[in-house]
């Protein structure tokens, strides 16, 4: 059979959510991946699904209803999900206050929160260096995700529970309507149809629709990160966020105080760079730490450095160093990740017809919002 309801085009979070709502309302769906499995933006992250850092508009709701969705599919099937909550830690006054508001505006929205005092984030995370922290805002519904595991178990959910077809390595070169029916051709002059066709192709913008990509007006975002050996003695439940993430991230920039922040001389750098610092144990006990974000357009991402810039990840280790006290910081590797971004931090959506349908520049929601943003987009399709 090469005709379906849906083809989705890129297997990343975003397609594959796209999948799983399609699939969900009956439909036939064909997953198509150029690799033999996701390998970019989906699996260099985090894994932290954190709603609060969200921008307090569709994008916070969005983050809300992923929480459900990885939830409901975690209590049937093991994707890795696990509620340990996420925690914001600030390092100065002004940041505290930021604090303070979010959790008011947060109440509004009834997403609970918790204000930690100095003294209960000692006692639950002793690892925390006592003078690097005001005190904290705690969120207890957010869930950590091990990335690298999470989307392929859902794939394998969808194969083995609703009868999902994939196609692995194998390179998607046309995509056109032909009398009414989306005809999707490959590298191996394949040929296969559907009625609608879903294309999330992340930041790979040369093969289909180069053309529109081009006129998108979105970014490339690279960012560095880095991950510890195994630190079995080291319990850190939960999202760890920091005082720059605060400062980085949109839910925080909604807060009245925000418009008076100030940086210090010492954070320029860390501007310049987009630092900001995360922590997240996996589950093996190695904790990845990260991270920084460098852009490029969309025509001139090859201007993006290729190496791993250690100037920068010096830079991350040490404002790591000064917020966390590990045993040991032997880092075990090094990765880059990029995503597409949109100009207003949105999605980039363009429609052909009624039948092609694309969905991509999430920018860096992806692992947060894409359960929740797929099924919007999978209710303007069908």
């Amino acid at each position: 059979m090469n005709k379906y309801d849906l083809i989705v085009i890129g297997a990343g979070n975003v397609g594959t959510f796209h999948a799983f709502h399609a699939l969900s309302q009956g439909k036939s769906v064909l997953l198509i991946d150029k690799d033999s499995e996701p390998i970019e933006a989906t699996v260099r992250n985090f894994g932290q699904v954190v709603p609060s850092g969200q921008a307090l508009d569709t994008w916070f709701e969005y983050g809300r209803e992923s929480l459900g969705i990885y939830k409901k599919i975690q209590a049937k099937f093991d994707i890795t999900a696990r509620q340990n909550g996420t925690y914001y830690f600030a390092s100065d006054d002004e940041e505290m206050v930021l604090l303070e508001e979010a959790r008011a505006l947060f109440k509004i929205r009834e997403y609970s929160s918790t204000l930690l005092s100095r003294k209960s984030c000692y006692e639950r995370f002793p690892n925390l260096n006592s003078e690097y922290y005001k005190g904290g805002l705690f969120f207890p519904e957010e869930v950590s995700v091990e990335p690298r595991t999470m989307v392929h178990r859902v794939r394998q959910m969808l194969i083995q529970d609703f009868g999902l077809v994939f196609m692995n390595n194998t390179a998607v070169i046309n995509c056109e309507i032909k009398n009414g029916i989306c005809e999707v051709s490959t590298a191996t002059n394949q040929k296969l149809f559907a009625d609608k066709v879903a294309i999330c192709n992340g930041h790979e913008f040369k093969i289909l629709f180069p053309e529109i990509f081009n006129q998108s007006g979105m970014k490339i975002c690279k960012l560095n990160m880095m991950q510890t050996y195994p630190l079995p003695e080291v319990k850190l439940n939960g999202n760890i966020l920091s005082g720059l993430s605060i400062r980085r991230y949109d839910s925080f920039k909604s807060c009245n105080s925000y418009q008076h922040l100030q940086t210090p001389e010492w954070q320029k750098p860390y501007k310049e760079w987009g630092i900001h610092i995360l922590f997240k144990q996996a589950l093996n006990g190695s904790i990845i730490i990260g991270d920084s974000h460098e852009y490029a357009d969309v025509d001139e991402n090859a201007k993006l450095p290729l190496g791993i810039d250690m100037n920068i990840n010096d830079l991350i280790l040490k404002e790591a160093k000064r917020i966390m006290a590990l045993p040991n910081w032997k880092i075990q590797n090094y990765w880059a990740g990029y995503y597409s971004q949109t100009a207003d931090g949105g999605s980039y959506e363009y429609q052909i017809e009624d039948k092609i349908f694309i969905s991509t520049g999430i920018g860096g929601k992806g692992m947060t919002t894409a359960a929740g943003y797929s099924r919007k987009r999978v209710s303007e399709i069908f």
